[in-house]
């Protein structure tokens, strides 16, 4: 595990690119400094699975539609043996 961070809601955060460009957006999860492929989604639906999908692990998904989180994100919710009733697959 190594460093620990303190959680953070979401708020502020700078992409800086190799070549010195940069963009401002919002970043949510740990308090700190990473590196990584950025790789992205044009998805309209589905952006809470994608978020959670092992597939995308090392990278940083871009999100980019704009009304990302309009529809809100499933409840945490267990229904049998600890599996949340929302689960869809691993």
């Amino acid at each position: 595990m190594g460093e620990r961070s303190r959680p953070q809601r979401a708020g502020k955060a700078v992409l800086v690119l190799e070549d010195g460009t940069f963009f401002i957006g919002c970043g949510f999860g740990s308090v700190k400094e990473v590196s990584g492929e950025v790789v992205f989604s044009t998805s309209m639906v589905g952006y809470p699975e994608s978020l959670t999908d092992p597939s995308y692990h090392g990278q940083i998904l871009t999100l980019t539609y704009p009304l990302i989180g309009n529809y809100g994100v499933p409840s945490y919710e267990e229904k049998f043996l600890g599996v949340p009733i929302h689960f869809e697959s691993i």
